[in-house]
């Protein structure tokens, strides 16, 4: 197919260059993204999940023989210097580079941490890349960070950025101002994600993404699948006995008050549906961000299946409720959880991309 020059000639460049990686039956992939790590002070938005990371890393996906991908926007470089970071996240470094003995550790960077290429002495400088190519037979999953989609961001970033920087670190971290990022503003975050979607539908293939910190499955949010939820409900209610219609009218009610809940919040978790035109191409994922205040959400590709699992500790946020039923697994005799919040086959996946792009 032929793609459109002007429209996303960064995209299509990423796509050309992208480091090819095939993947067999057997292949289990961690794709994490936006942890944001900082100096582990007052401004470090990746503390409140550190913890978390670290056992899930350790506990489950290294003994689960995954394979790792870090999907940009790893380190804080905005507020942060390098060296400060990998000072105080010395243990989270040793456990990337253990990923490498399960199958492969890499990296793609992101708008925060791009500066990394400069650094002589990164711990990850080998594993450093700007985007990577799954082949899954014949169809491909690009993995790249997102921030490229961004034409005034990408063209104008090395001057952008250092100012952004200066604002950060000279400005806005004494003063406590919050961080004033794509991820917080629902307009430019849809805008993104919707010049992602029209190229991979043009190219017919997968993206997988981070930076606008809104976890994504099949091109929808989450907003989109309460609402799709609902509506199998609602279907399911019609031929329903009546104990069984108790018991959908309490899952509807709970659904609502989710969705209520969701509108009530508005921007600040991406009130826009994640759906760009009438029919939902399977065609981008994104893991989310490590930085949530409930958990960290992340992709998994396991095999022919592709998954977008939340990680919480304690009560499950009432934002994040399984589009399977299923049940959180507690991890060992910690205080931590895992959930997956909605799965599909591969195969599948690639199946309605082809048809209906």
């Amino acid at each position: 197919m032929r793609l459109h020059q002007k429209k996303h000639p960064h995209l299509e460049r990423l796509l050309t260059t992208a480091k090819p990686i095939s993947l067999g039956p057997s292949s289990k992939v961690l794709i994490l993204s936006d942890l944001h790590m900082g100096n582990g002070g007052r401004r470090d938005e990746f503390k409140r999940n550190s913890d978390l990371v670290r056992s899930m890393l350790q506990d489950y996906y290294l003994p689960e023989k995954y394979s790792l991908v870090l999907n940009g926007d790893i380190e804080e470089l905005f507020k942060f210097s390098a060296e400060s970071i990998e000072e105080k996240w010395s243990q989270i470094y040793e456990l990337f580079l253990r990923f490498e003995k399960n199958g492969f550790l890499w990296k793609t960077y992101g708008n925060h941490d791009a500066d990394l290429f400069e650094e002589r002495n990164y711990r990850l400088s080998r594993y450093l890349l700007e985007s990577i190519r799954f082949m899954y037979g014949d169809e491909v999953m690009l993995l790249f960070h997102g921030h490229q989609a961004s034409i005034l961001l990408w063209e104008t970033y090395p001057i952008v950025s250092r100012m952004v920087v200066f604002f950060l670190r000279y400005v806005a971290k004494p003063m406590g101002i919050r961080n004033f990022s794509t991820a917080y503003n629902s307009r430019r975050r849809f805008a993104i994600e919707k010049s992602i979607y029209d190229f991979s539908n043009q190219a017919k293939i997968v993206s997988i993404i981070g930076h606008t910190h809104r976890p994504l499955f099949e091109s929808l949010s989450k907003v989109d699948h309460l609402n799709f939820r609902i509506e199998e409900l609602c279907r399911a209610y019609t031929t329903a006995g009546p104990e069984a219609r108790r018991e959908i009218q309490e899952q509807i009610s709970e659904l609502k008050t989710m969705l209520d809940a969701c509108f009530t919040e508005g921007k600040k978790i991406g009130l826009r549906s994640g759906r760009y035109n009438n029919i939902a191409i399977p065609s981008v994922f994104n893991s989310g961000c490590a930085i949530g205040k409930r958990g960290v959400t992340v992709i998994e590709i396991d095999g022919e299946m592709i998954r977008l699992v939340y990680w919480f500790k304690g009560k499950q946020g009432r934002r994040f409720v399984s589009d399977r039923n299923d049940e959180p697994e507690q991890l060992g005799d910690t205080a931590y959880s895992r959930i997956v919040l909605n799965e599909d086959h591969l195969d599948y996946v690639f199946s309605r991309l082809k048809l209906l792009a």
